[in-house]
């Protein structure tokens, strides 16, 4: 083909590769402030629009279509695009100079169903052994540029550099960098999310524990037809457990009138009515409840 169709076809190709990697990355709300103040990177792309002079021997398709990526976050998605460029940039590089070529494994199935630390760690791996490449078919950018440069400098040196697809690499790496920044955001947040519904429902299932608990003690006093309010008894003994289960239980066992007073005329008089009910009746009463309840188990 032509060089200046060659040229055409790779400038739109890279507008679209930069347009998507910025419009990809939709962090929820509860990220963005999290995502702003970590994000002069992205600015830094923003601001370095004019990439006209920045060829690429070969710029891999992206198939929208492709299940596996479809499937994806936006942030997986746009990490997952960003590692196949540079992967593949990488690999071009490498057969180019005849050099051994390193196994690139992640995918976008990998990064189902969501991205995690231990993938970044491969992903890492990955780059560190593509920047190993790039030294040994460039041995004189050594001294020019470096992985841990700032991505404003990456960015000059590859608006300066001649070799296509070696600016392309370069520009893939710094994304990389930005889109698992993104992930791992994303990542603390879902795990946060997780850790806080894992919570509630702790909270939750330890209260309906205690009310079914109550529930059955309510039944089992009212059963016997002692006379006290039974749903009184056991709300309190509950309260007052909640600060001091050793003695609060003990008052039940040994005191229960304390939780609630009892019920007089409710006490059925002894010897067919001819005895009347009198303080001695209440405190046997209270001293059978408490002999009951230190026998029930719940």
């Amino acid at each position: 083909m032509a060089e200046e169709t060659d040229d055409e076809a790779f400038e739109q190709l890279l507008n679209e590769f930069i347009s998507s990697q910025l419009d990809d990355v939709d962090i929820s709300d509860s990220l963005s402030a999290s995502k702003a103040e970590s994000a002069p990177n992205k600015d830094i792309l923003q601001e370095k629009d004019d990439f006209s002079d920045v060829k690429a021997t070969k710029q891999p398709e992206e198939n929208d279509d492709d299940p596996d990526m479809a499937q994806l976050r936006p942030e997986e998605k746009a990490l997952a695009r960003a590692y196949r460029n540079f992967s593949d940039a990488i690999t071009i590089i490498a057969d180019e100079k005849n050099l051994p070529l390193h196994d690139f494994q992640i995918t976008p199935q990998t990064l189902y169903p969501n991205y995690k630390p231990s993938l970044g760690q491969k992903i890492v791996g990955d780059v560190i052994a593509g920047w190993d490449i790039l030294m040994k078919a460039f041995p004189d950018i050594t001294s020019k540029i470096s992985p841990d440069m700032s991505d404003e400098k990456l960015l000059e040196f590859a608006e300066k550099c001649e070799h296509e697809t070696l600016q392309f690499a370069i520009i893939s790496y710094i994304e990389v960098l930005i889109e698992m920044e993104g992930c791992e955001i994303s990542y603390k947040d879902r795990k946060l999310r997780k850790e806080k519904r894992k919570l509630e429902r702790e909270i939750y299932e330890e209260h309906q524990r205690r009310v079914d608990r109550a529930r059955a003690y309510i039944n089992a006093i009212e059963q016997k037809e002692f006379p006290i309010n039974a749903e009184r008894l056991v709300k309190n003994f509950f309260k007052t457990s909640s600060k001091d289960p050793q003695g609060a239980y003990q008052i039940l066992t040994e005191n229960p009138a304390v939780f609630s007073p009892i019920e007089f005329n409710k006490i059925k008089p002894r010897f067919f009515g001819l005895l009347k009910v009198g303080p001695q009746d209440g405190i046997r009463m209270n001293r059978i409840i408490g002999s009951f309840l230190k026998r029930l188990k719940i």
